[in-house]
């Protein structure tokens, strides 16, 4: 996912939480044509050079014609034109009349203030390990650069309600919780944390922390475990969740980077984060 958050949506953990993007894409953008769905490796997207809005024309002897790694509508159409010849009245985007249907979140957004960050953070890899019910609530682990280069550095942790399974953080019960355990030599502060309370008795927004590593390494990741309270009003339930993840500090190329954190502009309530990465 290049842009992790965008319309809510965070990075599908299985090819059927991938699959159920693509529809609800089709959905919200009431689009017929058909599509292509990477396998979770991303391996076409790696055989093809690995470029975020790459584009290309394939010949039907699968060779390929045209290829460039950013996409140009203008471009593409005047190859397509040279290869297949010419149309009258081309269609423009205008014609297509896409009512683009969003989805309407499960609760209020904006109540929880975003987690301001210190700089430039770099998502690493993080491998959920199967609790045997989906992952409601999703890990984004980043790390500063120095943390990539030196095994000491701060650590970001993002628990992201994913839009998919219309949840709601239950603000009535106790807020979510996280611990990290750590092997060898590294070294986590602090290795819990509580999310804030909230006034609200919903929300969807993340909850966020910041922690210190010292000495981590790739070869001794780190695991994560989480314990939250999802709720589905529409379904009717509220239910005690724990998962688990293993960090690993190594850089995840196919993780995206957000283009907004949506920091003060969403901001309606609660506290500012205190040291440590999270709200008292």
């Amino acid at each position: 996912m290049s842009h992790p958050e965008q319309f809510g949506y965070v990075r599908p953990f299985s090819l059927k939480e991938r699959l159920d993007h693509i529809q609800e894409a089709k959905r919200s953008l009431g689009t017929t044509i058909p599509w292509l769905c990477d396998a979770l490796d991303n391996r076409f997207k790696h055989a093809m050079g690995s470029a975020n809005n790459s584009e290309f024309v394939i010949g039907p002897d699968g060779k390929i014609l045209h290829m460039r790694d950013w996409s140009n509508p203008s471009l593409l159409r005047t190859e397509l034109a040279k290869l297949a010849g010419e149309v009258k009245n081309p269609t423009q985007v205008a014609d297509l009349n896409l009512d683009i249907q969003d989805r309407k979140p499960a609760a209020a957004r904006g109540v929880v203030r975003r987690l301001e960050l210190p700089g430039q953070m770099r998502a690493v890899k993080v491998l959920p390990q199967d609790s045997g019910q989906p992952f409601y609530v999703k890990l984004r682990a980043e790390v500063d650069s120095g943390l990539l280069s030196s095994g000491t550095g701060q650590m970001y942790l993002g628990f992201h309600l994913d839009p998919l399974y219309e949840v709601h953080w239950n603000n009535l019960v106790a807020p979510i919780e996280f611990k990290v355990e750590s092997a060898g030599e590294t070294k986590v502060t602090p290795a819990v944390g509580k999310g804030p309370k909230v006034e609200a008795e919903a929300d969807v927004d993340p909850r966020e922390f910041l922690v210190q590593l010292e000495n981590a390494h790739p070869d001794r990741p780190l695991k994560v475990s989480v314990r939250y309270f999802a709720c589905n009003d529409e379904q009717g339930w509220c239910k005690a969740v724990t998962q688990e993840y293993l960090v690993r500090i190594e850089a995840d190329r196919d993780a995206g980077q957000r283009s907004s954190r949506g920091r003060s502009s969403r901001f309606r309530g609660g506290s500012r984060p205190r040291p440590g990465g999270f709200n008292r």
